[in-house]
């Protein structure tokens, strides 16, 4: 197991400086895109790279974190604690799902009433993804076999987290049962790999107020202020849809969870900051893990165990986003779409959530077929695609709150041994 002090000793980066530097680096790049000056210009493509550098350290950590922790913390743990822990976390998914599902398909008709989109403006959206790449979908049998992957390294090497959690889950559950002898200098290999990653994510969180800022310089150096008419509407509409999620899983902390909410908005700031300017839910877990002892006090069976798993298979988004997505497409195609099917997009994104893959845009790779069902072009993916850039920041922001809600009410009643509170 992780020493108690391993995760305590992670400073990770001061959150203040980190948002400071969020701010700085979109106030610079609003004004280098303002300018046009060819010395801005490449002031930021210098500083671009220093972001993309920062982001692949965070993944560089991540499978190693993953798989080390869920060794650790399984094999180390009763079985009857695994499948309890388990049960709980998947139960907590669907609530937070259909609750967030539920609120949306009553609130985003409402306020896409608003929207009127003319047809030269329809047909100029159209045109700009018209380049766009169509995503290839897989079938629900083809993702439900790929579950058990034929190469685990493999399914690391592709980032295919799902698949890996499963192989490693049943490895470490196999280890558990095997003799004290065997069993320990296996545990203290993945205990080792643990403790120097853990390290390793110190160094990766220090530099966040560089990375920040050079990502957020990027982000708003493209955009610039060309945001105008329907695609405006879409952006702001959608945006503040996953924000009022994020509001309505803080409502649900403060009522449900073992935690004070002050300190549960404390401790989920750093990875939502990284969220935020990465779009990679996964590259804000080693946050995620550093913060649940160290701030929130969670046990570390919930902490290695749920939040993994959630990373893995919990997009909170998707109870937002289909439905937001679904009826913009439909406006932009004229096409009229009733209440019962933005029902069946409300249910089918928490049914379908859980195969979403853990990258920029990942619920557009699987919905288009879903679309077509209630008579949406599928080709309107293509334009979403082109326009996801600044709803994906809220999807994941949305995605890790989720994950840090869940951990901390799978927490609830979980108790913590004595060896951890006395660290």
């Amino acid at each position: 197991m992780i020493p108690p002090g391993a995760i305590r000793r992670l400073a990770g980066s001061d959150p203040l400086r980190a948002l400071v530097a969020l701010v700085a680096g979109l106030a610079l790049g609003l004004a280098a895109s303002a300018s046009e000056s060819t010395l801005a210009q490449r002031a930021v493509a210098f500083i671009e790279p220093l972001g993309t550098i920062w982001v692949n350290a965070i993944r560089m950590t991540v499978i190693p974190l993953i798989v080390a922790s869920l060794v650790v913390a399984v094999s180390g743990t009763a079985p009857r604690t695994v499948g309890r822990l388990g049960v709980r976390s998947l139960l907590v998914f669907v609530v937070l799902l259909s609750v967030i599902a539920a609120l949306t398909a009553l609130v985003a008709p409402v306020v896409f009433d608003r929207l009127v989109i003319d047809t030269a403006s329809a047909q100029a959206i159209r045109a700009g993804a018209a380049t766009t790449p169509r995503p290839e979908l897989p079938s629900f049998v083809s993702w439900l076999v790929a579950l058990v992957p034929v190469n685990p390294v493999k399914a690391a090497a592709d980032g295919a987290m799902l698949p890996l959690v499963v192989f490693t889950l049943l490895f470490a559950l196999a280890l558990g049962r095997l003799d004290d002898a065997t069993r320990r200098p296996v545990f203290a290999f993945f205990n080792g790999i643990a403790e120097a990653t853990t390290v390793l994510v110190r160094w990766v969180l220090a530099l966040a107020p560089i990375g920040v800022f050079a990502l957020s310089v990027s982000l708003a150096f493209r955009l610039g202020s060309g945001v105008i008419g329907a695609v405006g509407f879409y952006f702001v509409a959608h945006s503040a849809l996953l924000i009022g999620a994020v509001l309505v899983v803080y409502l649900i902390v403060a009522l449900f969870g073992r935690v004070p909410f002050a300190r549960f908005v404390r401790a989920a700031l750093p990875a939502q900051i990284i969220a935020a300017t990465t779009r990679s839910s996964m590259a804000a877990l080693p946050a995620m893990l550093t913060s649940g002892e160290r701030t929130l006090g969670l046990p570390r069976s919930v902490t290695s165990f749920a939040l993994p798993l959630a990373v893995s298979t919990f997009r909170l988004n998707g109870s937002v986003s289909w439905v937001v997505m679904a009826l913009f497409a439909a406006k932009l195609y004229g096409v009229d779409i009733g209440t019962s099917a933005i029902a069946i997009l409300a249910v089918t994104s928490v049914l379908m959530s859980f195969s979403v893959p853990g990258i920029p845009s990942g619920s557009l790779f699987i919905i288009a077929p879903f679309f077509a069902g209630v008579g949406i072009p599928p080709e309107s993916v293509g334009v979403l695609i082109a326009l996801d850039l600044i709803p994906d920041v809220f999807k994941t922001l949305s995605n890790v709150t989720g994950h840090r809600a869940a951990a901390t009410r799978v927490a609830r009643g979980e108790p913590i041994p004595a060896g951890e509170l006395a660290s």
